[in-house]
C-alpha cells in the first residue's frame, strides 16, 4: 500500500505534513512497541505553526570552558554538511547556552534543510521567526555557545533524555504537540499505519459530530 502512497522522501514528506501530525505517529509507534520515540516534552516549536519534517542529521554538542583555538568546534563543519529534507538533530549539552541561530538558520535554509531541533536553547528569535524556519527548542536563551560549548562530532548516533534514542537518517517530525523520531528500519510500515490512522480518525469525528457515543464509535471503528 506505501508505494502507492509515497515514491520518495520528498513526497512522503508532503503528505506527512498535509495529513499527519505527530500524535498519530507516536499512537502507532506506541502499538508497535516503539515507545521510548518522543523528545523531551520542554523541547517546542518556536511559534505554534511551525511543522519540521526530513532526516536527522545529528550532531553532538560537549560543554566546555573557554573557546580555545577553534571556537565551536566542528559547529561550522557539521552546519555546512546539511543536505536537502534534513533537519539538524543537536544533543550533549549543558543548559548553559545557545545552540542554534538566526545566521545559522539562514545557512541551513540555503542547503535545502527543513528544521533545526535542540535539546537546549536557541537564540535570535526575532531573526528566526522573521525567517519562518521551524526550530524547536527548549526555549529561547542569548548566551552564546562560543566559550562554553562545542560540536565535537556529527552524523552520529546520539541520545536525549528518557532514552530516546536518534540514528543518523532517523525521521524526526515536530509540530505544536511535540517531536517524535521515526527509526529508520520502521519508518514504511509505521507511516503507513499513521496514514491509515489519520484517515479513520476522520470518520470517527464525523460520527461523534453526527451524535454517536464515544463507546460505540471506538468499537466500531476502533479508533479513539
Amino acid at each position: 500500500m506505501s508505494k502507492k502512497l509515497w515514491k520518495d522522501d520528498a513526497s512522503l514528506f508532503a503528505l506527512a505534513k498535509q495529513e499527519l501530525f505527530t500524535a498519530v505517529v507516536g499512537d502507532v509507534m506506541d502499538k508497535a512497541g516503539l515507545r521510548r520515540q518522543f523528545l523531551p516534552a520542554a523541547i517546542q516549536p518556536l511559534e505554534r505553526s511551525m511543522v519540521a519534517i526530513g532526516r536527522a542529521m545529528t550532531v553532538l554538542e560537549a560543554d566546555c570552558f573557554e573557546e580555545g583555538q577553534k571556537p565551536f568546534g566542528v559547529m561550522l563543519e557539521a552546519l555546512d554538511d546539511l543536505k536537502m529534507d534534513e533537519v539538524y538533530v543537536c544533543a550533549g549539552a549543558s543548559p548553559r547556552y545557545a545552540l542554534w541561530g538566526e545566521l545559522m538558520s539562514i545557512r541551513a535554509m540555503k542547503l535545502g534543510a527543513t528544521g533545526a531541533v535542540m535539546d537546549g536553547y536557541s537564540r535570535d528569535t526575532r531573526g528566526i521567526l522573521s525567517l519562518g524556519f521551524p526550530t524547536f527548542s527548549r526555549g529561547c536563551y542569548a548566551q552564546d555557545q562560543g566559550p562554553r560549548g562545542k560540536v565535537i562530532d556529527f552524523r552520529v548516533p546520539i541520545e536525549m533524555e528518557g532514552g530516546v534514542r536518534i540514528e543518523p537518517g532517523d525521521i524526526v517530525f515536530g509540530d505544536l504537540d511535540g517531536v517524535c523520531v521515526i527509526p529508520k528500519k520502521a519508518e514504511r510500515d509505521i507511516f503507513t499505519k499513521a496514514i491509515e490512522k489519520a484517515r479513520g480518525e476522520k470518520l470517527v469525528r464525523k460520527a461523534l459530530e453526527e451524535g454517536m457515543g464515544a463507546a460505540a464509535a471506538f468499537k466500531h471503528f476502533g479508533i479513539m
